[in-house]
């Protein structure tokens, strides 16, 4: 993958030598590919703080390259999408558990 198609090490990221990658996200074969370091969280309440804070950044970004952004708007929009897809999580994992029970 050529340098041209990565993000830049965060400031903050490249000055802390104590800084670790988390996540890496692409858009590959039109859907989403991940690379994640497991176990950095045990408690899963710390995810979700993390996928809020995320979701923060993803507005502020939007929200500084674009000064006609409704910023509410665009989270109402993001939690939307959200609230959607989590939907289909829950089902896959609640599924998972029903057939674990029945065998």
């Amino acid at each position: 993958m050529g340098q041209e198609k990565q993000l830049e090490i965060p400031a903050a990221a490249a000055k802390d030598a104590a800084s670790f990658e988390l996540l890496r996200l692409w858009v590959a074969n039109q859907s989403q590919q991940i690379s994640l370091r497991p176990g950095v969280w045990q408690d899963p309440t710390a995810w979700g703080v993390m996928l809020a804070d995320l979701a923060r950044n993803i507005v502020q970004v939007h929200a500084e390259n674009d000064e006609d952004l409704d910023a509410g708007a665009f989270l109402g929009s993001l939690l939307e999408g959200f609230d959607n897809e989590i939907e289909d999580v829950l089902n896959e994992f609640e599924g998972d558990e029903s057939e674990h029970e029945a065998g």
